[in-house]
C-alpha cells in the first residue's frame, strides 16, 4: 500500500474495523516514512464468468437493468430493484466464491424477484429458463402454486 502522502511503498495498520454491512474492512494505516495516517477500505472483489469465457466484475446494476426490463408495467420501483441487487449480491457472496457462473447468478435472482413480483419473476424464467412453448409456461404456474400451498400454514 503506497502512501498518498510521500509515495512511501510501504505502511503500518494501526486500526482494523469491518464496516456496518460486513462487506468491507477500514483499515486505519501510518506511513513509517513521513508518520502520516490514512484510512483504506477492503471489499472482496467478486468475479462473473460469463457463458463466453470472459471474466468480468460482478456489477449490481447489470442485476438491476436485466430484471428491470422484466418489471416493466409492474408495481416496482427502483428502491426495489436496488434492495432486490443487494440481496442477490449477499447471496452470492455468502458462497464463498471469488468467482461465479453467470448461471449461477441468475438463479440468485429468482428467489427475490418471486418475493417482489410474480409476473416479473414469470418473466424473468421465461427468458431466462428459455421458455419454448405454453406448456412451459404452465408447467412453470403449476410449480409456484404447488409451492405456494406447500408454504401455506394448515388451518386445522
Amino acid at each position: 500500500m503506497h502512501c498518498p502522502f510521500c509515495r512511501h511503498t510501504d505502511s503500518r495498520v494501526v486500526d482494523s474495523r469491518t464496516a456496518e454491512d460486513g462487506s468491507s474492512i477500514r483499515r486505519r494505516r501510518e506511513c513509517p516514512n513521513c508518520g502520516k495516517r490514512f484510512s483504506t477500505v477492503e471489499t472482496a472483489s467478486l468475479s462473473v464468468v460469463k457463458r463466453n469465457g470472459v471474466v468480468e466484475p460482478f456489477s449490481r446494476d447489470k442485476v438491476v437493468s436485466g430484471v428491470r426490463k422484466a418489471c416493466q408495467g409492474r408495481p416496482v420501483n427502483d428502491d426495489d430493484l436496488a434492495v432486490l441487487a443487494h440481496k442477490v449480491e449477499e447471496s452470492i457472496r455468502a458462497a464463498g466464491q471469488a468467482e461465479i457462473d453467470a448461471t449461477d447468478i441468475g438463479l440468485a435472482i429468482l428467489p427475490p424477484l418471486r418475493e417482489l413480483d410474480e409476473i416479473a419473476y414469470m418473466r424473468f424464467a421465461s427468458v431466462y429458463q428459455a421458455f419454448e412453448s405454453l406448456d412451459d409456461f404452465e408447467a412453470a404456474i403449476a410449480r409456484l402454486r404447488a409451492e405456494d400451498a406447500a408454504a401455506e400454514p394448515d388451518p386445522s
